[in-house]
């Protein structure tokens, strides 16, 4: 299966006089994968941390573990995700080998029954299809989603699931959240 190109970065800034200026091109430095779940990609483009956010900031994507944004802060990260396994109980080795080894602080505990992908997190996230094709689970139904549409997800128990024969590319903006009680 043939991976989608590694994702340009591009980080703006101002010099010592107050002009803006590239200060960054390249590939993007925080990038993870998972061995037991080829061609699954997590590239972390920035972090903030607090509102609100510091705009002189340093980079921190590479101190980032795990799904959450820093508290009071965001993330926006852009996941490759490779069809389906065919085989049920290699579908659940892959996703139990992915939220253990990069997103362990994600309330991963499925249902008998569910999607092995299911979880939750405390979060207001804005996730935008790029392309390819994906399905949106929740607890009760689910919806296909096509390269450009965008689900506002609120703390949900979810999951993704790439039932297609090609790659899907999604951007996602996390916001950490509370909830309303």
């Amino acid at each position: 299966m043939d991976m989608p190109k590694p994702i340009r970065r591009i980080v703006t800034g101002n010099d010592a006089q107050g002009r803006s200026r590239i200060v960054e091109d390249g590939p993007a430095p925080a990038v993870r994968t998972v061995a037991e779940r080829p061609g699954y990609r997590v590239t972390n483009l920035w972090a903030t941390q607090g509102a609100p956010a510091c705009i002189d900031a340093p980079d921190m994507t590479g101190e980032l573990r795990g799904v959450l944004p820093p508290k009071s802060g965001t993330v926006v990260r852009i996941i490759d995700i490779p069809p389906d396994l065919k085989d049920p109980a290699e579908r659940e080795r892959a996703m139990k080998a992915s939220f253990g080894n990069l997103f362990a602080d994600a309330d991963h505990k499925p249902a008998p029954g569910q999607h092995p992908g299911m979880h939750t997190t405390t979060t207001v996230d804005y996730a935008i299809l790029l392309s390819g094709e994906l399905v949106a689970i929740m607890d009760d139904e689910e919806t296909v989603m096509q390269a450009g549409d965008v689900l506002i997800q609120r703390g949900t128990n979810h999951a993704w699931s790439n039932r297609s024969d090609a790659p899907a590319r999604i951007a996602f903006i996390l916001v950490d959240g509370q909830t309303g009680d």
